[in-house]
């Protein structure tokens, strides 16, 4: 899917996602210390406004400017004292992503070809400021046979092995790669009751 057809997906529902962050961005990063962090195909925002309301100074990058737009007007309708910087690109291509400063990137579902993936996971990892982190949430390889929802296309799911991969000789310490299950309720599109399967990445840039 390019930008304009998200931006008709966005269009065409109150939320394609949960207000609340990603269950797995909320349990990993909760107790983290705040600082620069940048999110990745951030959608609607979930994340972003969750992560700028404990502190972090929060820049949000995603190609659909329907969904920016839908974001930018949830935050407007809250006093906060860290606004998100919110940015139409295309995370391919954005040159934010040579800055080697952030303290944390948070990628969630972004699903990609094996190329494209490999691109994005190593531009973001080299983003990062000595000690930073990356957080890698996706769809995990297994969830198209053992969990539901999620893309149909096998070329766009990962394994957390996959996403270690891709990062070849770059130095860093791995806190946690592994697969996770998550229950999909009714509120998310999915059968209710019914288990999704994501590969979890957090590691950290020596």
């Amino acid at each position: 899917m390019d930008a304009d057809d998200w931006d008709a997906r966005y269009a065409d529902a109150e939320l394609v996602w949960s207000a609340a962050p990603n269950t797995f961005v909320e349990s990993e990063l909760r107790e983290h210390p705040a600082g620069r962090a940048l999110d990745l195909a951030a959608g609607e925002g979930r994340n972003a406004l969750w992560l700028a309301s404990l502190g972090w100074q929060v820049t949000a990058v995603d190609f659909s400017q329907v969904a920016l737009d839908k974001a930018h007007a949830v935050e407007s309708a809250v006093v906060t004292d860290h606004p998100v910087t919110w940015v139409c690109a295309d995370v391919l291509s954005w040159p934010g992503l040579e800055e080697s400063s952030w303290d944390l990137v948070v990628v969630a579902y972004l699903q990609l070809p094996e190329d494209q993936r490999r691109e994005v996971v190593r531009r973001a990892f080299r983003a990062l400021a000595p000690g930073g982190e990356l957080l890698w949430v996706a769809h995990d390889a297994t969830n198209l046979v053992e969990g539901t929802g999620g893309p149909p296309d096998p070329a766009v799911l990962m394994t957390a092995d996959d996403v270690l991969a891709d990062l070849g000789e770059d130095d860093f310490e791995v806190i946690r790669a592994e697969r996770v299950a998550r229950t999909v309720d009714q509120g998310h599109r999915g059968e209710p009751g019914r288990t999704a399967y994501d590969c979890l990445v957090r590691l950290r840039r020596r």
